[in-house]
């Protein structure tokens, strides 16, 4: 192992994961330092009842080596070390710990990394929802974060169709805050995720109008969580529904998509952004209630707003 080492602790879903790993990236390529990666330790305490979390990075071009036990926090006893060594690396000047910044009400923004002082083994922790901190290796990152050749289902039935098409994806999030059971939160989180459900139907619904105004011919390609109840709102004639999919195939056919019209998901967020369409339009939601993210700076400054 080379002197300077930075080691990402990944952890959520899919769309978390490429944003963690490509902010590590680009930090550990601006200050020199290894690139490896804690695929254990977000995951250890998966509390998730209704969906559960896993490292999924092992699917795209990622050429950096998993980091070795003795550098992972994936038991409690582990765990509680780590908290001891945060509390003491608030007092050092070179930090063992580059932990993303959040304020009283958890909402954070882009803050430049390079010049914080870090040890020569360090640990990054945090979603850095933000093309800001990666957009320098964004060439990188396309070849980088594509999926492998030996999980693409090249059979799949939505490939011709997508690539004929005038294709737009569209991604409807659902159940955003009643994934987790919480009895006590329960049914306020049943009552904010069907208005989260209801909000973005509304924002698929109007981008359809939009992209309709300003390109041939669009066929809208939906993906969801869940489409049970939603089929109804849109035409059938000029929307396909994708179902049945693998996440990582999901993912995949993003990339063949020609527009996009992103909505409450980093996850789309991600195929969105890595997409390589030189002619894509992106739409983004004007709504705060739509934003997937904390970050004030999520949305990317050219992706249009409605």
């Amino acid at each position: 192992m080379q002197n300077k080492t930075v080691v990402v602790r990944i952890a959520e879903g899919l769309g978390n994961q490429l944003f963690m790993y490509s902010n590590a990236y680009s930090l550990s390529k601006r200050k020199n330092y290894q690139l490896l990666i804690d695929n254990d330790s977000g995951y250890f305490k998966n509390k998730n009842k209704l969906r559960k979390r896993e490292y999924l990075l092992h699917f795209f071009n990622i050429k950096n080596s998993i980091c070795p036990n003795q550098f992972k926090f994936n038991n409690y006893y582990k765990d509680f070390k780590r908290k001891l060594l945060k509390i003491i690396d608030y007092f050092k000047f070179k930090k063992t710990f580059l932990i993303e910044h959040k304020n009283r009400n958890k909402q954070t923004h882009y803050k430049n990394l390079i010049d914080y002082p870090l040890d020569n083994i360090a640990y990054i922790e945090g979603h850095f929802e933000s093309e800001k901190y990666f957009s320098d290796y964004k060439e990188e990152l396309n070849k980088i974060l594509s999926v492998k050749k030996k999980y693409i289902e090249n059979k799949n039935q939505y490939i011709p169709l997508i690539k004929k098409k005038n294709s737009v994806s569209l991604h409807i999030r659902r159940h955003k805050f009643s994934e987790e059971i919480n009895e006590a939160k329960l049914e306020k989180n049943v009552h904010k995720s069907d208005n989260f459900s209801k909000e973005s139907i509304n924002y698929a619904k109007n981008a359809m109008q939009y992209f309709k105004k300003k390109i041939k011919d669009p066929t809208f390609f939906i993906w969801s969580n869940d489409f049970d109840g939603i089929e109804h709102y849109f035409k059938k004639t000029d929307c396909v529904f994708v179902k049945n999919n693998s996440v990582i195939m999901d993912f995949y056919l993003f990339s063949l998509c020609k527009h996009f019209a992103v909505g409450g998901s980093t996850f789309h967020w991600m195929g969105a952004w890595l997409n390589t369409n030189r002619n894509k339009i992106c739409i983004r939601p004007k709504k705060n209630i739509l934003n997937p993210s904390k970050n004030f700076d999520f949305w990317p400054s050219d992706w249009i707003k409605i």
